[in-house]
């Protein structure tokens, strides 16, 4: 974001023809809880909005249909986005009414809550703009506090760097040590400060069956995300947003999430991996088998420890074992 920064702020940097900018949403309220997962530590928390088929091949589609129909209606050229270019999606959809930024910087509806999917067609066209929406959050701050790693540094202010939906999703290093233990069993994104806005009191199910949650990633078992290959990776997360992460990224956050479980009983899942071909895999192995069985760890280190090649799973080993 820092290097697109200036095309970011005017969209007309984007595209100098552009006069007018369409937002829309597209409600994927959920039907359950999502945040009861949770509590079931031996499962893996996907966010909502990646338990149905991907967003931008179910909305982009529509977009299009839409903008096809205006330059029919009323000519002129348009360009559509659904998260793929350098477009301020949330402070547009405020300007045109959609709702506000709330404190957790992500749009608020009064209708459909904090769930809700963003797309634009940029348009030549001078269109009569909508009326703003005004903030309602008030002296609400249920999304600040509700945070596990403290990512608000205040109202309205993420550090990307501490919010688990960057870390589980875009960030390919090692998770950082100090914000493992907060992640808790979130395997894909964070739906915590989403999820507690008052205002989704006024929430509605999403209707649309596409962007339905898969039985099988509302609540899927540790032990077996821990098992996928490359291949039951693709096949299980078909069609998902998940599938963009890769296996690697992916295994890595289910290993926290197993570090975290507090059960014995998943050891042997974190020694596999110890081997694993993934330098990524390999350090959060090490971690999460340093949390649930320190003992077998350090009987593995004179096979695995002295080989290590690789700088970041060498130092996961000093952290776990320090001489």
């Amino acid at each position: 974001m820092a290097a697109s920064a200036g095309r970011r702020g005017d969209p007309r940097t984007l595209w100098p023809e552009v006069r007018s900018v369409i937002m829309l949403g597209v409600n994927y309220g959920p039907a359950h809880d999502p945040l009861a997962v949770l509590k079931q530590r031996d499962r893996g928390a996907v966010s909502v909005y990646a338990q149905g088929d991907d967003y931008h091949e179910i909305i982009k589609p529509r977009l299009k249909d839409l903008a096809r129909w205006l330059i029919a209606r009323a000519g002129g050229d348009v360009k559509v986005f659904v998260d793929t270019a350098a477009v301020m999606e949330k402070p547009l959809a405020a300007a045109a009414g959609l709702g506000w930024q709330g404190k957790h910087t992500n749009l608020v509806s009064r209708e459909f809550g904090s769930w809700l999917f963003l797309g634009s067609i940029f348009t030549t066209l001078e269109l009569p703009p909508d009326a703003a929406d005004a903030d309602h959050c008030g002296s609400c701050r249920s999304c600040l506090d509700v945070c596990p790693t403290e990512a608000f540094t205040g109202p309205y202010m993420l550090d990307a760097r501490r919010c688990i939906s960057y870390l589980t999703i875009e960030h390919k290093g090692p998770i950082p040590h100090e914000l493992r233990e907060a992640m808790g069993n979130r395997v894909y994104g964070c739906d915590d400060c989403l999820a507690v806005c008052p205002w989704n009191k006024f929430a509605q199910a999403s209707h649309e069956a596409k962007l339905a949650s898969r039985e099988v990633l509302r609540a899927p078992k540790l032990a077996d995300l821990v098992r996928l290959d490359d291949d039951t990776f693709r096949a299980l997360f078909a069609k998902t947003a998940v599938k963009r992460t890769g296996r690697d990224r992916f295994v890595r956050n289910v290993l926290i999430a197993i570090g975290n479980a507090g059960d014995p009983s998943l050891a042997q899942e974190a020694e596999r991996l110890i081997g694993d071909a993934s330098p990524l895999v390999r350090g959060a192995a090490v971690w999460a088998l340093s949390r649930l069985d320190p003992a077998r760890l350090a009987a593995l280190a004179p096979q695995h420890r002295a080989g290590e090649a690789d700088p970041g799973v060498a130092g996961e080993w000093a952290a776990a074992l320090p001489a």
